[in-house]
């Protein structure tokens, strides 16, 4: 997969078929003395806490951008939980009342950040 002087072309097409393997899950050429570790390594699958089961190198972007069970903030209270609870948590925080130290009214807690423009 690189290019090669066409002098070196036969030497270095032996020496790759002798010595590396491509890889049938991700397509890379691999050592052929490494694929069984290169495999264990990266392609065993692997069950994440939310019990689905991924590639073990896709692990860490399942679990920081996929996965439900990821750590979420609340937009309203910046309480932590896990990202499938988020939208309950976060309608049900929002519809909170808070009073406007301006105008004395109760606020909705989602309303809080725009109630200035319009607070009397």
């Amino acid at each position: 997969k690189k290019d090669i002087p066409l002098p070196n072309f036969t030497i270095h097409e032996i020496h790759c078929s002798r010595n590396l393997e491509v890889c049938r899950y991700c397509n890379e050429s691999i050592p052929k003395s490494e694929m069984k570790n290169h495999i264990e390594s990266e392609h065993v699958q692997v069950t994440c806490k939310c019990s689905m089961k991924v590639e073990k190198s896709l692990l860490e972007d399942h679990e920081a951008s996929v996965c439900p069970l990821r750590p979420a903030v609340c937009q309203h209270c910046d309480i932590q939980l896990t990202f499938n609870k988020l939208q309950d948590h976060e309608s049900y925080c929002g519809a909170r009342t808070e009073i406007c130290s301006g105008c004395g009214l109760n606020i909705m807690v989602k309303d809080l950040k725009e109630h200035p423009r319009v607070c009397g």
